[in-house]
Parts: C-alpha cells; structure tokens; sequence
C-alpha cells in the first residue's frame, strides 16, 4: 500500500528581498505607522490620586474568561502605579475625544485636570466620561518584553453603551473612521 501524495504549499519568496530591509526599531515603527489602531486610555489609583496614559496596544485575548491586554513601557510615568494596581481602567475613546487622547498621550501634562471629566469607579479607579465603553479589570498577568511588559486583565464590570465612532491612531496621528 502506498501513502497518499502529500500537497505542499508553494514556497514564499524569501523573506529579505532586494527590497526589504534588516529588522530594527525603525523598521518596526514604520511598518506600523501603516497599521490602524484603536485608541483608548487607561487609568489606576496611585496612593489616592488618579493615573492614566493612552494606549494603542489593546487587544481582546479571551471571550471566556474574559481577557485583554495592552502594553506600557517601563520607563512611562504611569508605570510605577500599573506595575502595583490589582484593577485597572479601560476606557475605549471616540473620534470626538482627540484632544483627551493627545492629553494622556503627552509627558508631564495634568492628565487629570479641570478639562477631564471622570469620577472614582468600582474599586476606585477613575472612569472617564464620554468614552464608548469602559471596563475596569483585575490584572491577571504582567509579562515582560522587552523594555515593556504586556499586562493581560481580565473585566470585572463595565458599560459599552457610550455612543459615537471609535477614534483610530495612524501615521502618528489620532483620526476619525472615514465610510
């Protein structure tokens, strides 16, 4: 008896073309300037006072439990009160909220300030209003790469009925959806 003919997939051209280039922080960069991002922010209580930095890391892991994960550098202001937060805030930001994503995206700004909006929330994390939907979580996992670490939280109690469209970061810009 013979074994049946196995198909194989047909070979992709090699990975480093004359066109393409040595892998690098640059490389890296550039090709995700081409990559659309939500955008949203995420908050924690620090000693009684509210933290947050924008993310364009968030990502949906699991349905069931349900996971996510986003990823903040460990030299970032906001890290010190992530690094020793059981719950977090996720708060997914809509295209009329560019000015509150480029507040809590910028170094050494009153991110909490008379401008935001926000209250304590479950487990006292600060929940901001107007935001699409919120989620606060409890950090399930913090994995190190690189100069980063990639929280993974699972949610605990949340509202996605905020209305409007999502706001997205391309080409190092905060945009709006086009149709």
């Amino acid at each position: 008896m013979t074994a049946p003919p196995v198909t194989t997939a047909p070979s992709a051209p090699s990975v480093r073309s004359a066109s393409g280039q040595p892998g690098s922080p640059d490389l890296l960069r550039s090709a995700f300037r081409r990559h659309a991002a939500g955008v949203a922010v995420i908050t924690a209580e620090d000693g009684g006072r509210p933290v947050g930095f924008t993310a364009t890391s968030l990502n949906s892991v699991s349905a069931d439990p349900p996971l996510l994960s986003f990823t903040i550098a460990t030299g970032a202001s906001s890290w010190p009160a992530i690094r020793d937060s059981e719950h977090l805030g996720v708060h997914i930001l809509g295209e009329h909220q560019k000015d509150l994503a480029g507040l809590f995206a910028r170094s050494g700004a009153d991110r909490f300030g008379p401008g935001t909006q926000w209250a304590p929330g479950p487990y006292d994390v600060p929940v901001l209003d107007g935001v699409l939907a919120w989620l606060v979580c409890r950090v399930v996992a913090r994995v190190p790469a690189g100069e980063h670490r990639v929280i993974i939280a699972e949610t605990v109690v949340g509202d996605p009925a905020g209305e409007g469209r999502p706001l997205l970061y391309h080409q190092g810009r905060f945009n709006a959806l086009r149709d």
